[in-house]
């Protein structure tokens, strides 16, 4: 990715609905250049496609929870199996597979406290695979909207990087 190319991946995560003529006046390029540097981003996968962002408090869903999960036997399959499962579910907005304790993470918004814990009683505890869930309630949400490409920083890696403290 080029400095364009970052330039219209920032500018759309801005504002996903502006016209290609507002998008090429904006970053200083001719409107053809624009929609053939868009079309290619989409075609490689850059821009996977435009959505809406809501308001969950207004769509009735004012409580959100993460959800720790453990499962067992830790098999792809069990995961795969768990994973597609919930991912499925309209309580659900995300599912993280993680390395470390936990197995998962499951990101769910539900209307209230009594429908957060009808949730889980309904579709975490009758589970077999699962060995144990945490629920943490969510009291604030924020999050990046736009998402800038990773630069590698210069100079020598800092893999494997002991940090200037040290614990006696």
């Amino acid at each position: 990715m080029d400095e364009l190319d970052s330039a219209i991946v920032e500018q759309l995560q801005r504002d996903g609905r502006q016209t290609n003529r507002d998008l090429a006046r904006r970053l200083g390029v001719a409107p053809s250049t624009c929609l053939e540097r868009v079309r290619l981003l989409r075609r490689r996968g850059v821009i996977r496609g435009f959505t809406a962002q809501v308001d969950l408090g207004a769509l009735g869903r004012h409580v959100q929870a993460l959800v720790a999960v453990q499962v067992r036997p830790l098999s792809s399959k069990v995961i795969n199996d768990f994973h597609d499962s919930v991912t499925g579910l309209p309580e659900v907005l995300a599912v993280f597979l993680l390395a470390g304790g936990d197995d998962l993470v499951v990101h769910v918004a539900v209307h209230d406290v009594e429908h957060l814990r009808a949730f889980l009683l309904d579709r975490f505890s009758q589970r077999r695979e699962i060995v144990s869930f945490r629920t943490s309630v969510v009291f604030q949400h924020s999050a990046n909207t736009v998402v800038t490409p990773a630069v590698p920083s210069p100079g020598p890696s800092r893999v494997g990087h002991r940090p200037d403290w040290t614990v006696s």
